[in-house]
């Protein structure tokens, strides 16, 4: 599981504890992690009690109740509440998962809600994700094609090589994978990450992408690629129940394929 790991030189203080609603079954006690490096104060767990009965379900729900309600400075970032942006990723009782698709209730006891583990905090539970998208990027993220397109229509794909792409294209780029994988938290700078590998891959099995040797020549490295161990923790957290490992196990295979 994913292990959250503060920024590097800090330590955690104790916070400010938030006064709630008298005891009773559904109140719930959330402890927040809090910094803004712009303060220059360390790092803090602050204590909130919430009444569930009046916010929705979910942690995110919770989350913005006490923003609206107890303390309007708490930041995060959101914008689904579908599972589909993967805005809200956080580290929630120790697993990196998404605040809308969380239920309070399938969570026991107190809730420990963090930023993404091993990555530069702009504030409070938002972590800074210029690296990872920079490393999205870097694998060229879109259709490469010499072959002029079709006149009169789009180009076309049989449904099983529709079927292939299908799975890998649905990655929402949240970052719970490549934040719970120790080799990228050692080897951020280097190594690619499961995620921007899992798009590597979904483009080098598009039928109708014509840069497949390209797009393998540039991941033969010994980092970007071959970092991975295959420790598995970014398919655990995957919140779209994708398989990053083994579309990284198939681009090795691939380049071991290309080199027999």
């Amino acid at each position: 599981m994913a292990e959250f790991r503060l920024p590097q030189n800090s330590r955690i203080v104790k916070g400010v504890t938030h006064p709630g609603p008298a005891p009773a079954q559904s109140v719930r006690t959330l402890r927040i992690y809090r910094y803004n490096p712009d303060g220059g104060g360390r790092p803090r767990l602050d204590t909130f009690t919430l009444d569930v009965k009046t916010s929705g379900p979910m942690v995110l729900d919770a989350l913005i109740q006490l923003k609206g309600s107890v303390d309007s400075t708490l930041t995060f970032r959101r914008s689904c509440r579908e599972g589909i942006c993967g805005s809200c990723a956080m580290n929630i009782n120790g697993v990196n998962r998404l605040a809308c698709t969380t239920a309070l209730a399938d969570l026991s006891g107190e809730v420990r809600i963090y930023p993404l583990p091993h990555m530069p905090v702009i504030k409070d539970l938002v972590p800074d994700l210029t690296q990872f998208y920079a490393q999205y990027a870097a694998v060229k993220p879109w259709l490469q094609a010499r072959t002029p397109a079709p006149p009169d229509r789009e180009r076309l794909q049989s449904k099983s090589e529709q079927e292939r792409i299908d799975r890998p294209a649905a990655c929402i780029l949240c970052a719970c994978c490549s934040t719970a994988c120790p080799s990228y938290w050692w080897n951020s700078e280097r190594f690619l990450g499961p995620a921007a590998l899992l798009a590597a891959y979904r483009w080098i099995i598009d039928s109708r992408d014509e840069a497949t040797g390209e797009r393998l020549d540039q991941l033969e490295d010994p980092f970007r690629l071959y970092r991975c161990h295959t420790i598995m923790n970014c398919t655990d957290v995957c919140p779209k129940d994708l398989n990053p490992a083994r579309a990284i196990a198939e681009i090795k295979k691939m380049l071991v394929e290309r080199q027999s």
